[in-house]
């Protein structure tokens, strides 16, 4: 079991795999002083990816009683925790019992709260590399590697029916067929006009062979963990990006060997390359703002961001 201790102080939690290598146990006490955040600490809770529900619900049910442990960011478990431990919670979000993940644990009038922050994470890290009107002006796809949280948010965000303009195909890949089925399900429902294909890829050249038929001003993303959690990358060394593509690895640390591939044919594809630092602080920052209860305005996310950038 986790053996988690009282807290005594206000807590916000961090439940991932590895998080004392995260950049944000040095960060947060910077963050909490520039937000007037008193006596405000971080602590990591460690849990084996695919973990026995019991744990998730040991931490949520942890979080839920002890009274200055004040919510979490959750990572990598975010499906997971969801069905381990819905029914602890007195409110769900939409988008949380929409896409059956949470990522953002925050209590209010003494109520426990969960949220799936994803879908806003994602679009604001998206915004900020992807060109303005670059699916109406190219005839590009989207192609998933993993189906997890981090995918269905990304997919469910470009594809909303209400966006300008969309890619012209999603694709998705992933090592388990169940995975496939929930964010197929999920997309069916987001956007049946657009056409989508799901492969079962348990190996690394499966990819590469996907990726080898995605056309050209695609969008291509890691969003499996491999090169954080766990090593490796989702593709081979052998594995060619389409195209004057643009490519984004969801992590930011680690051994990133999904990066590293990229960068190796960014001149010779014509790529655009990024990593997920600004997803990192978009992500963080809003399940900081849920869990404490303030509105980080624009000023102010930019001097957090500045902040974050001397850590890096």
């Amino acid at each position: 079991m986790l053996n988690l201790q009282k807290a005594d102080q206000p807590t916000l939690y961090f439940i991932g795999v590895t998080t004392t290598q995260s950049s944000i146990m040095k960060l947060f006490p910077l963050w909490a002083e520039a937000l007037g955040l008193k006596d405000a600490v971080i602590r990591g809770i460690d849990i084996g990816i695919h973990a026995d529900p019991a744990i998730y619900r040991e931490a949520v049910q942890f979080i839920k009683d002890d009274e200055l442990s004040l919510g979490a960011l959750v990572t990598t478990h975010k499906i997971d925790l969801y069905h381990a431990a819905k029914d602890l919670f007195d409110y769900l979000a939409p988008y949380a019992t929409m896409f059956g993940e949470l990522s953002c644990i925050s209590k209010k009038d003494g109520k426990l709260e969960g949220y799936a922050k994803d879908p806003i994470s994602s679009g604001l890290a998206l915004e900020a590399f992807v060109p303005q009107n670059y699916w109406q002006e190219h005839d590009g796809e989207l192609l998933v590697m993993g189906a997890g949280g981090s995918a269905i948010a990304i997919s469910a965000y470009l594809l909303d029916k209400r966006r300008p303009g969309r890619p012209s195909k999603l694709i998705v890949t992933n090592r388990s067929q169940h995975r496939l089925d929930e964010i197929e399900r999920i997309m069916n429902d987001i956007a049946p006009d657009v056409p989508a294909a799901y492969h079962l890829t348990p190996q690394a050249n499966a990819n590469d062979e996907v990726m080898a038929s995605t056309k050209p001003h695609s969008l291509i993303v890691n969003a499996t963990g491999l090169g954080k959690d766990q090593p490796g990358s989702p593709i081979t060394d052998d594995a060619l990006f389409p195209q004057d593509s643009l490519v984004w690895e969801l992590n930011y640390r680690g051994a990133l060997d999904y990066l590293h591939q990229a960068n190796r044919q960014k001149e010779d594809r014509s790529l655009y390359v990024e990593d997920g630092w600004i997803y990192f602080i978009h992500g963080w920052t809003q399940v900081i703002q849920e869990v404490f209860h303030l509105e980080i305005a624009a000023d102010t996310f930019a001097e957090l961001e500045r902040i974050a950038g001397t850590l890096r």
